[in-house]
């Protein structure tokens, strides 16, 4: 089934991914910028013709107003499941065997693509979604997220209660976030392979997700606040698991 994905770069980045374009659209009388004008070498490469259209009716097509004058058709993306996280993590080692993050119950479209644009910025292999209670793979997610999910592998479980005790199976720590954990973040080795758990925006992990953890640990803070948006605590962890490594990225995958 098409998806359509509107803004400058989650649709260059699409492009550049080689998702399969079927149709791009660009608002009549835009001044094309670097972006738009790799978008549609890339499409007319594709066999594309891009097309002019008014942009009220690329809102229409979008379901919102911020699409800077592009939409595009794309191939629906095919999701890995439990199988292929465990084959993943096979494939994977040093120097950065950072498997994935995964989200337990982030429901906001925006939370879910910055915490996949910090991921695919500092090194993860792959982001771990449930079927159930999270935010869907929508194009404002994709929107959100600058285009990096279309560089970062997504993998679709059932759940985490059953995906994580599996990743610990494989020898991945998992590593969960949790604001009332007794350890800090830089208190734990995160060098060897692990994967990171981001609970929801207002009440952090599951208790059965946080059961299944192998590590819980929490941001030190100083301040009034009592807790932090999802999105920055995860990007915040990610970082100190590039910290750790000395900032040992990968090549690009």
């Amino acid at each position: 089934m098409p998806e359509v994905l509107y803004g400058r770069n989650p649709v260059l980045e699409a492009l550049r991914a080689g998702r399969r374009v079927r149709r791009m659209l660009l608002a009549t009388g835009i001044s094309p910028d670097a972006r738009i004008e790799e978008a549609v070498l890339r499409a007319r490469s594709c066999g594309v013709e891009p097309e002019e259209v008014a942009r009220p009716r690329l809102a229409d097509i979008a379901h919102t107003d911020h699409h800077q004058g592009l939409v595009a058709y794309f191939d629906g993306r095919q999701h890995g499941g439990l199988e292929h996280l465990r084959r993943l993590v096979g494939e994977e080692g040093p120097p950065w065997p950072l498997v994935a993050a995964c989200l337990d119950g982030v429901q906001d479209p925006q939370n879910l693509g910055a915490l996949a644009r910090s991921a695919e910025a500092l090194g993860a292999h792959a982001l771990v979604v449930p079927r159930h209670r999270s935010a869907p793979l929508s194009a404002a997610a994709v929107s959100a997220s600058a285009g990096a999910l279309e560089h970062l592998r997504v993998v679709r479980v059932v759940n985490l209660t059953t995906a994580l005790p599996a990743l610990s199976e494989l020898g991945v720590t998992t590593i969960g976030l949790d604001q009332d954990a007794h350890l800090r973040c830089d208190e734990v080795d995160l060098r060897g392979p692990v994967a990171l758990v981001v609970g929801s925006e207002g009440s952090g992990l599951h208790q059965l997700v946080r059961r299944r953890c192998d590590v819980l640990v929490r941001i030190p803070m100083g301040g009034r606040v009592a807790s932090l948006n999802a999105a920055v605590a995860g990007a915040m962890l990610l970082y100190e698991v590039a910290r750790q490594r000395q900032f040992a990225f990968p090549e690009a995958r």
